[in-house]
């Protein structure tokens, strides 16, 4: 048992080291923020950058038989006008074409994206009137650049050059599938396939000796192109059907049993004016190639691919995302093997992300070993300990409150804790240095140890705290930085304050603690007891 403390602290760095110093909750305090720390390290979601909030639609409005400039001048110039009444838009962009008006509106970054999709939305409805008669309905796309950027892309190929590719699109639709039902998976696209089409090669000598044109050809194509209604029919069990639907077109034969025409009396079918066939779309003249290294080294030829996107949801882990697609890819190995079909994974964000925390990571536990290294030869190895303790203490702190106001671990969000490093060790150094002092001063040997560091650290309270509101003031301004380097840099000004806040309270709760336990007192003659 201490006899009571005859120093009184007035600040409130000297209370709290007197409220800790010899309490057995301290210790178990201790680990609870390690421990919390190490599990919002792990729980956090991960990235490679820090996601921004950018806004913006785009409106798109037909009205057919329409040239460019009138399109300009009855849809583009009214609604970029009318658009233009709408907050926070910051620049809208009106393309006219031939029967057809693209108007691109950007919001200023940072502003609400559901707000402003909303705003683009209600402003085109409530001036439809002015929309010339005959116009189409407005298309109205919301940007969405969490989804619109994928995290993981997959190139499938075949080894067999001759084989259909749309053998390989149905395989990978398949594939797609599939993945597009894993959490946290926001859209999948496929990219570069060729898909199954009915082609039709018209043959212009035998058009013209029919005397018909392509205008015809094309009209009673489109015509049989789409599902049509069967009125009346009975199923086996007597029950009667009112409407069904069943497909038109199923095979080349009914393609090629198109009338397109009548002539001398008798029908003309398609398949006497053209040949047909059952394929891809051979008009789609884009082609994207990959080429991918052997076990041996070498790299194979070029080979036509079909590239399989995944991108995630807003504020969940890239890491785990890109994981569960290489586990659901593995499942299909095997059996796409066996089809000549293989496939490559040409960007993974996910490891990339996974990589970047865990480098920094690693600068961040060097910098702290180095940060000890210094200190020995300034302070002492028991000093130096101490304040080596406490950097993981207030990292900890830091981490927890970032992942319980929904922060992702990204490289700006580490960069912050760097920037900060140096900071962070200020006040544990200030205490123990002045605890040292205290120590070594005349008269130290014949007072009490406790008295010693809380009349030490209640000393230095005052102008530690003044100094840190200091510090912090100076990232205050970065928190208003606006557009895209201001969304981009969020994490500093929104993880340095707290981590220079959380390094006053374990300097004044744990410094003392732990220098109670491991620096000695000297005695009169010098010697430490």
């Amino acid at each position: 048992m201490h006899a009571p403390l005859s120093y009184q602290p007035t600040d409130s760095a000297g209370k709290l080291a007197k409220g800790f110093m010899r309490n057995p909750l301290t210790p178990i305090l201790g680990i609870f923020l390690l421990v919390i720390g190490y599990m919002a390290l792990m729980l956090m979601p991960r990235e490679e950058n820090p996601q921004m909030v950018v806004s913006g639609s785009t409106v798109i409005i037909a009205l057919p038989g329409a040239t460019a400039s009138e399109v300009q001048n009855v849809i583009v110039k009214p609604l970029e006008r009318k658009l233009k009444e709408v907050k926070g838009i910051e620049h809208i962009h009106g393309m006219a074409m031939d029967n057809v008006a693209v108007i691109n509106a950007a919001f200023f970054i940072g502003e609400a994206k559901e707000d402003s999709n909303l705003k683009i939305y209600d402003k085109i409805m409530q001036n439809m009137s002015i929309l010339p008669k005959g116009a189409m309905q407005p298309i109205i796309k919301p940007l969405d650049i969490d989804v619109d950027i994928p995290i993981v892309s997959v190139a499938f190929y075949s080894n067999n050059p001759n084989i259909d590719p749309t053998k390989l699109y149905d395989r990978v639709k398949e594939i797609q599938h599939h993945i597009n039902g894993l959490p946290n998976v926001a859209v999948t696209d496929i990219r570069g396939a060729k898909k199954h089409q009915y082609n039709v090669l018209v043959d212009i000598n035998r058009l013209s000796g029919y005397n018909l044109s392509l205008g015809q050809i094309v009209q009673a194509t489109q015509s049989l192109a789409y599902n049509v209604p069967e009125i009346k029919g009975k199923t086996q069990d007597n029950q009667i059907v009112m409407i069904g639907v069943r497909n038109a077109i199923e095979s080349v034969e009914d393609v090629g049993n198109i009338i397109v025409a009548q002539y001398g009396g008798s029908a003309i079918y398609l398949r006497d004016v053209a040949t047909i066939s059952a394929g891809s779309d051979i008009q789609n003249f884009k082609s994207a190639l990959v080429t991918v290294k052997g076990e041996d080294g070498k790299f194979s030829p070029l080979k036509d691919q079909i590239t399989l996107t995944v991108s995630k949801l807003q504020g969940t882990n890239a890491v785990n995302i890109a994981d569960a697609v290489k586990v659901e890819l593995e499942k299909y190995k095997e059996t796409m093997s066996a089809q000549g079909i293989n496939y490559v994974i040409t960007r993974n964000d996910g490891e990339r992300a996974n990589e970047a925390v865990n480098e920094l990571v690693f600068h961040l536990l060097l910098s702290i070993v180095i940060i000890a290294i210094l200190l020995i030869f300034v302070l002492g190895w028991r000093e130096s300990l101490i304040v080596t303790f406490t950097v993981p203490a207030i990292l900890a702190i830091t981490l927890f409150i970032a992942y319980i106001t929904g922060q992702t671990v990204n490289r700006i969000t580490l960069f912050a804790f760097l920037l900060s490093l140096g900071l962070l060790v200020d006040a544990a150094i200030i205490v123990i240095e002045n605890i040292h002092r205290h120590f070594h001063a005349p008269g130290a040997h014949e007072r009490d140890a406790d008295e010693l560091m809380i009349e030490a650290t209640d000393e230095i309270g005052a102008p530690t705290n003044i100094a840190t509101l200091a510090i912090i003031l100076t990232m205050v301004p970065m928190a208003f930085v606006g557009q895209m380097m201001g969304q981009f840099m969020k994490p500093i000004p929104a993880n340095v304050p707290v981590a220079l806040v959380a390094s006053l309270f374990v300097a004044y709760i744990f410094t003392p603690y732990l220098a109670v336990r491991l620096l000695k007192k000297p005695g009169q003659d010098g010697e430490t007891h």
